[in-house]
């Protein structure tokens, strides 16, 4: 017989949830725009918006439409057959990117070990097998287990020793390092970020990066970007590898791309995508039809609704009002970042902030020590962004 767990109460049912997370006591039952709404009915204002991923903000009226009428359709078939809405969003995401080919995964991590995958298969069909990543220190790629191989940070990696072998870490920046370590062919790929986002928003520098795409054209070394959080528009540009002048062999995109519903996407040229013949990969559930969907939705309202240029201006806006809460507190060394993907640079812990601002009822996150993130909604309003900027100077106030 089943066991009815309807009546419940909330405590109760949340010990069968596995605690593998440092959950904030607040339960959210629904939201609008850059607003959440807990369910004792107090308001939040969302900047951090599913750790980057609700890019349409809540309840979007053209996405909540477009998935009502995908469910009374389709959800799923599989990679079986083919799907004209798959095909529909790989055409527009190779068309912004300039990457030949797409494959669908459902969180960035997964897009990032297809990435991985194809960098081993293309070296390996061109007779020259090379297993090496080069990877920054800082860098954060995912909790799988070829993707946590190329993460730097300790606490992530080593619980779960041994990994896949073989990831070299250098630090951004280090010039003399990435010329040592791209001499030879050991490595097969050069992976990277190009702003390291959940180390704090920290952009890498943009000559560094271009002299290892003629590093790795000169070695035939694969250049693999993650884009799961920097990407899909968050820059104001679709890519920030575009922001910084920057042609990758290898994309990987997931957070914003399915405006809350999960989906991964991991682009790559002609020539590595060709050696990708049926059977080297896969996903059951990747590029389904309502994922498809949800990334239609976004696209659209990026490109065709004025949604990334919009990011642009308001990216300025709340950049300019950080710049101002960093010339008022001492203890606010800096603001970095690009559009609306934003950190304010403490000289002191940051989590203490973070705290201030959940009881602002203002969401973000303390990351890589000393640094505030703030991934707010691209649909976020003049008004939201200025109420966000009081709620955070009222925090580092009160800190």
């Amino acid at each position: 017989m089943a066991t009815d767990t309807t009546a419940a109460t909330p405590a109760a049912l949340k010990n069968h949830v596995l605690p593998s997370y440092a959950r904030a006591d607040v339960d959210f039952v629904r939201g609008e725009g850059a607003w959440l709404v807990a369910r004792d009915g107090t308001r939040y204002l969302d900047f951090l918006s599913g750790i980057g991923v609700n890019a349409l903000g809540h309840a979007h009226p053209r996405l909540v439409a477009a998935l009502r009428e995908q469910v009374g359709n389709l959800v799923h078939t599989s990679n079986l057959y083919r799907s004209t809405a798959q095909e529909r969003v790989a055409a527009r995401l190779s068309e912004v990117s300039g990457l030949a080919y797409v494959f669908f995964s459902n969180s960035g991590t997964e897009a990032n070990e297809a990435g991985l995958k194809m960098a081993r298969r293309f070296h390996r069909e061109a007779g020259k097998p090379r297993s090496g990543v080069l990877a920054l220190e800082e860098g954060f790629h995912g909790r799988t287990m070829g993707a946590l191989a190329t993460t730097w940070n300790a606490k992530y990696r080593e619980p779960f020793q041994p990994l896949v072998p073989g990831t070299v870490f250098i630090r951004p920046g280090d010039t003399a390092a990435l010329e040592r370590e791209l001499a030879t062919e050991e490595h097969g790929v050069f992976f990277c970020e190009v702003i390291q986002g959940e180390a704090g928003v920290r952009p890498v520098d943009f000559d560094f990066l271009a002299r290892a795409r003629e590093l790795c054209t000169a070695t035939g070394t694969l250049l693999f970007v993650d884009e799961v959080q920097s990407g899909c528009g968050r820059t104001g540009h679709f890519l920030a590898s575009q922001l910084a002048g920057l042609a990758p062999d290898i994309v990987s995109l997931a957070k914003p791309l399915g405006g809350g519903v999960p989906i991964g996407a991991t682009l790559c040229s002609e020539a590595v995508g060709s050696k990708m013949t049926p059977g080297t990969h896969g996903s059951t559930f990747g590029g389904n039809a309502l994922a498809c969907r949800a990334a239609e939705v976004f696209l659209d309202e990026l490109y065709d609704h004025g949604l990334l240029a919009r990011v642009a201006v308001a990216g300025e806006r709340f950049g300019k009002g950080l710049q101002r809460i960093v010339d008022k507190h001492e203890h606010v060394k800096a603001v970095d970042g690009y559009g609306l993907m934003r950190a304010l640079v403490l000289d002191r812990d940051a989590s203490p902030f973070a705290d201030a601002l959940f009881q602002e009822r203002l969401l973000a996150i303390a990351s890589g020590g000393t640094r505030l993130r703030f991934l707010p909604p691209f649909v976020v309003s003049d008004a939201d962004i200025d109420e966000a900027l009081l709620r955070i100077d009222r925090a580092l106030s009160a800190g």
